[in-house]
């Protein structure tokens, strides 16, 4: 039996997996941490239920969801105490994210020594994204040592992909948009990205429930030079206190501003931003891909919301992209109208399930003779 554990600042996701291939999911679930630090006793919690059901001695493998491999890690690893080092070292690449997920993997080495652990990483689907994008306008000395896009959400990307490709429905010229708390765009040839907007650290790229987006370097040195932020104000203002939230003074959820949004301008400036980032990078991707053949909505805004999905789509029929309102409003798979050059669909994402893939592939036989 493979367990798979998604680590978040709030949440801890888990999911278990059997049967011949080890792939076939059997539960799943999400539970709440009020603070980081409660994530250990969430952890010890999950572990102990397991344990009174019989099913933790069953667990043979266990798979993280890693969200940064900096320039060393370019696809999934067994974790051992090398990988665990490296691992350390990039925590100033992901420091809301990393701490707490190499926690996780020490509780797991205390508690069950005898499991083996796999680390997956959320930037290795982006490891073949050509130099053009990869690369900041940076002296080369800044990329050689880490500054370059690598890209998130990738797990999604990869169970989206393998989806469309397993159905026969992979065509040449995709865009994902994964729009959840976290939100990216990514370009896809042939189910390869070749571009995506978060950029060296989760915090780039489009507007999103706190975090900035893209945002002018030189806005960062006003906060640090003018205004006297330390590091830590300007990372609160980028990755906590911005995004939606901060331009709307109000939530940082979409479902309240659109509640909201009637009379609320800030909260409807938020949602305007939102969706007007949102629509110009499917502009500038369908001009990187050379025109475009999908585009896929996916995460909790993705998949659940009608309203942000149409006004992202809205005017843009130039690129052959027109959606079906009644279709839209269902929240169906396929949202495009029939006239529509470029299909549109909504499909959920399971990244728990890529990981549990990733891991049969390195240890199954193990498992499997366990």
């Amino acid at each position: 039996m493979i367990l798979v554990l998604n680590v978040g600042s709030s949440t801890l996701k888990y999911a278990l997996f059997e049967g011949r291939d080890n792939t076939s999911q059997i539960a799943r679930g999400s539970i709440e941490h009020e603070k980081a630090g409660d994530c250990d006793s969430t952890l010890h919690g999950l572990l102990d239920d397991l344990e009174k059901e019989s099913q933790l001695t069953r667990v043979s493998a266990i798979g993280h969801r890693v969200v940064h491999g900096g320039q060393r890690f370019r696809e999934s690893v067994v974790i051992g105490s090398e990988v665990r080092r490296g691992l350390t070292e990039l925590v100033s690449l992901a420091p809301d994210h990393l701490p707490l997920e190499l926690r996780a993997i020490d509780t797991i080495s205390r508690r069950l020594p005898q499991v083996v652990q796999i680390a997956c990483f959320d930037t290795a689907f982006h490891r073949q994204m050509p130099t053009r994008a990869r690369l900041f306008g940076v002296p080369r000395k800044l990329a050689d040592a880490g500054v370059v896009r690598y890209g998130f959400h990738g797990l999604s990307c990869e169970y989206i992909v393998r989806t469309l490709r397993n159905a026969g429905e992979l065509p040449r010229r995709t865009i994902i948009a994964h729009l959840g708390n976290g939100a990216s765009l990514t370009a896809l040839l042939d189910g390869v990205s070749i571009d995506t907007t978060m950029g060296m650290t989760p915090t780039g790229g489009l507007v999103m429930s706190k975090r900035s987006g893209d945002l002018d370097p030189g806005a960062l040195l006003f906060m640090l030079r003018a205004l006297g932020f330390s590091a830590s104000d300007v990372e609160s203002a980028v990755d906590k206190e911005g995004g939606l939230l901060g331009l709307s003074e109000h939530s940082s959820d979409v479902r309240a501003l659109l509640a909201a949004r009637a009379t609320n301008t800030k909260a409807s400036d938020a949602l305007d931003v939102f969706t007007y980032q949102a629509k110009k990078y499917i502009g500038a991707y369908a001009a990187a891909l050379g025109g475009l053949d999908l585009l896929v909505f996916t995460g909790g805004v993705g998949e659940h919301s009608p309203e942000m999905r149409g006004e992202i789509c809205d005017d843009l029929d130039f690129l052959g992209i027109r959606v079906e309102l009644s279709r839209n409003h269902i929240n169906a798979e396929t949202i495009s109208s029939d006239r529509s050059g470029v299909r549109v669909l909504v499909m959920p994402t399971n990244e728990e399930a890529v990981i549990a893939s990733h891991v049969n592939r390195l240890v199954g036989d193990q498992i499997r003779t366990a």
